[in-house]
Parts: structure tokens; C-alpha cells; sequence
């Protein structure tokens, strides 16, 4: 089966943050035969902790599961909440692996979603709760971005808060053609609506995120 992907240490360190997982949570993971070492990655993970589950899903041969979790490429991880049978899409993605600093996000992710808590201001929650139109988020980085952590935990926040926003993470060297796609020269490239209005280049504070999806959807309007 090959070296582990998170030693001793690392392993550690990873169990002492998962002390604060509160409630169950599962991660489904859409890949194929590329994506062997991803699903490898996220076994270990889940088996630090009885709280968090693991679903493998072939992304070419399950489209009906794709389409219900409205995954578009893989590999892709979906992390949801989970109360006895029921599972909870947030809207919370990664496209692509989360290695590198990403993988300090999964983590965060999966104690968030444990706690079913957002962390975001009142007023900021506030704004999100008046959401009228769905909203999505793609931020593109790369695993050695170490800003792009910030701008990926915010987005998937907002996520958890607003069953109308849905926040991907998407790893450009991955999915270089849908970086392309969007332009992005650097990042984090925090895009909304697939590109309305100017993307959000860096890692901005919730106000300032707030502010850029306001102008955007009234840019839809």
C-alpha cells in the first residue's frame, strides 16, 4: 500500500484538532483511478476520528450522485454534514486535492462543519440570510499559496451560513483550463456568479466580501 501520507506527527497534530469536532461530519469524494492518492489522503484523515465518515464515489460511472451534490469535475470533495442517515450539503467543495497548505482547510473545514458554526459576524450573517439569488463562489490557489488558506476558509464560511451560496476551492494546477477560463494571473482569485463583475485578487476581510457580492448581484439584477 505504499508510505502513509500523514506521519506521526502531522497525524498528531490533526487529532488534537479534531478534539473539537462536536458533531458527525462526512466527506464525499468523487475521482476516478488518477485519483487514488486523494482518496488515500482522505481515508488516513478519516480515520482519526469516529466522527468523520468517508463515500467514494466514481465520478464518470455515478453522474446521478454528481448531479445531486452539483459536482462538475473531479476530483472533487464535497464535506457535509451528517445526523444519523441524513446528510447536509453546505455547498462546501474542494476541486482538486487539498495538500500542501489546503489541507490545514480540510481541517478547519471538518471542525467547522462538526460545529455546524460558521464563526462569521453577526452583521455579516445577517447579509447572508437575506439572500434572494443563489451565489457562487470559486476561489482558485495553489497548495503552496500561503494567503490562499484564508480566502478558501472564508468562502466555504459563507457557505455553511447560506443554503443559497455554494463555495468551491479549485486547484489551478489541476484544472488549469478553468483557470484559464477565468483569467486568474494570481492567487487566491476569488470568482462570483462564474465571473460577474471583477474577480477578488487576495485574501480580504468578510466585509470586503460582503461588499463584492452585494455589487455583483446587482450587477445580475
Amino acid at each position: 500500500m505504499g508510505e502513509k501520507f500523514l506521519n506521526d506527527v502531522i497525524a498528531a497534530a490533526v487529532q488534537r484538532a479534531f478534539k473539537a469536532l462536536h458533531l458527525p461530519v462526512e466527506m464525499i469524494f468523487f475521482g476516478g483511478e488518477a485519483d487514488a492518492d486523494t482518496r488515500r489522503l482522505l481515508e488516513e484523515v478519516a480515520g482519526l476520528s469516529d466522527l468523520i465518515g468517508l463515500s467514494v464515489f466514481d465520478f464518470e460511472q455515478s453522474s446521478d450522485q454528481a448531479a445531486r451534490y452539483h459536482v462538475q469535475r473531479a476530483p472533487c470533495l464535497v464535506v457535509a454534514a451528517k445526523d444519523g442517515e441524513l446528510l447536509t450539503d453546505y455547498g462546501i467543495r474542494f476541486s482538486g486535492t487539498p495538500s500542501g497548505h489546503e489541507f490545514t482547510t480540510l481541517i478547519n473545514d471538518l471542525v467547522m462543519v462538526s460545529n455546524r458554526h460558521s464563526g462569521l459576524s453577526q452583521e455579516t450573517c445577517e447579509f447572508l440570510k437575506g439572500l434572494e439569488k443563489p451565489v457562487l463562489l470559486q476561489v482558485f490557489l495553489t497548495p503552496t499559496c500561503p494567503a490562499c488558506p484564508r480566502a478558501v476558509v472564508l468562502a466555504h464560511q459563507f457557505a455553511l451560513e447560506s443554503p443559497l451560496v455554494q463555495a468551491e476551492a479549485v486547484e489551478v494546477l489541476e484544472f488549469p483550463e478553468l483557470a484559464k477560463q477565468h483569467k486568474v494571473m494570481g492567487v487566491p482569485h476569488t470568482a462570483i456568479n462564474g465571473g460577474v463583475g471583477l474577480p477578488i485578487i487576495g485574501a480580504v476581510p468578510e466585509g470586503h466580501l460582503v461588499n463584492e457580492i452585494r455589487k455583483a448581484l446587482e450587477g445580475q439584477a
